[in-house]
């Protein structure tokens, strides 16, 4: 016999039906509230908020540029945990703007959204890696928020002795850190989002807080599709090379470890978690060639969506994109795409 160590995994992956997988014959309403529930507890939410303080708002720096206000700010989401943020406020004039939340993925880092070059590889990425300067060229108030375990906020910038630089740097270490805690770093970084929009909420009136729009690529759209799931203020989500079936994704190919929620599988999957964004407007983009996120994953998890979207009665408020691209930020498709949604939602 010859060992093969993903073959146990692999049998399990093809005879797991998860418990809450969507269902046409089950009560939708109850089903809803089942899986609303479950992926509360699984994110390890009651914990997160439990550690809940004061936001105590640090403005550390003001810039104006070119055909915008560039502010930079820090606040305390739970005990311990600083989150940074860049708020972009376009000079169009105007009392309130649609507020847009971008989010960058595994790059190194949310600098990248406001155009900073840090590090070599940076330049590469620049200016398709600009997000945040993109929405707010377009016209929209726009938050970039640097995610837990990324960037700044990696654990590879603090206490060197506590962390297998690498591979294995600040991500990784604080989401299986997380995970021995009883939460999750996705459900972490949903929290952060969720206090971010608070904060702007309260402090900056330029931004129209009843109009937000999420968006991101990669793990960035992985966190923009879990804190819509999460954060019902959140009226239109856009997640870009993320939105995939488990079985297509995460659990055939070697991913980032945030990707990951303990149990999930048990009970549901990414597509059955659309009913927690559902009736609100989704859009998902991917690649046709993203090797990681495979596209035929993509299109069977999107037919789930819209028998979601049916029972909500609400057809014409999701859509799919696939892009000729692979794993792959389309500049050229996210922001003519959001500016057909704005007009749909009379925005």
């Amino acid at each position: 016999m010859k060992p093969d160590g993903l073959l146990c995994h692999d049998i399990l992956t093809e005879k797991m039906q998860p418990k809450l997988s969507f269902s046409k014959r089950k009560n939708y309403d109850k089903w809803k509230k089942d899986i609303k529930e479950k992926f509360r507890e699984l994110l390890g939410m009651d914990g997160i908020e439990a550690n809940a303080c004061e936001f105590n708002l640090e403005i550390e720096s003001e810039e104006q540029k070119e055909g915008y206000r560039q502010i930079r700010f820090s606040f305390f989401s739970e005990v311990g945990a600083v989150v940074t943020c860049y708020l972009l406020l376009p000079d169009l004039g105007k009392e309130k703007y649609p507020l847009v939340i971008t989010l960058q993925g595994h790059s190194t880092g949310f600098h990248n959204s406001v155009g900073i070059v840090k590090y070599k590889e940076d330049e590469a990425y620049q200016p398709r890696g600009q997000f945040a300067i993109q929405s707010v060229k377009e016209g929209y108030a726009t938050l970039a928020i640097e995610q837990r375990g990324m960037g700044e906020r990696s654990a590879a910038n603090g206490d060197f002795r506590r962390v297998h630089l690498g591979d294995r740097a600040g991500c990784y270490y604080e989401a299986v850190t997380a995970s021995l805690l009883g939460r999750t770093i996705i459900g972490e970084r949903c929290w952060d989002i969720s206090k971010a929009i608070d904060v702007v909420t309260e402090n900056f009136k330029e931004c129209d807080t009843d109009k937000i729009v999420i968006t991101g690529n990669s793990g960035g759209g992985t966190a923009s599709y879990y804190a819509a799931c999460y954060d019902e203020r959140i009226k239109v989500c856009m997640p870009s090379s993320a939105f995939c079936p488990y079985k297509e994704s995460i659990l055939r190919f070697y991913h980032c470890s945030c990707n990951y929620i303990p149990h999930a599988y048990k009970y549901f999957d990414m597509q059955d978690l659309s009913c927690l964004i559902a009736p609100r407007r989704l859009c998902i983009m991917t690649g046709q060639l993203d090797p990681s996120f495979l596209v035929s994953g993509v299109e069977r998890g999107y037919e789930t969506v819209k028998e979601v979207y049916k029972k909500e009665k609400a057809e014409d408020m999701c859509n799919l994109i696939v892009t000729m691209k692979g794993h792959w930020w389309n500049v050229d498709v996210v922001w003519p795409e959001l500016k057909k949604i704005m007009k749909q939602l009379g925005w």
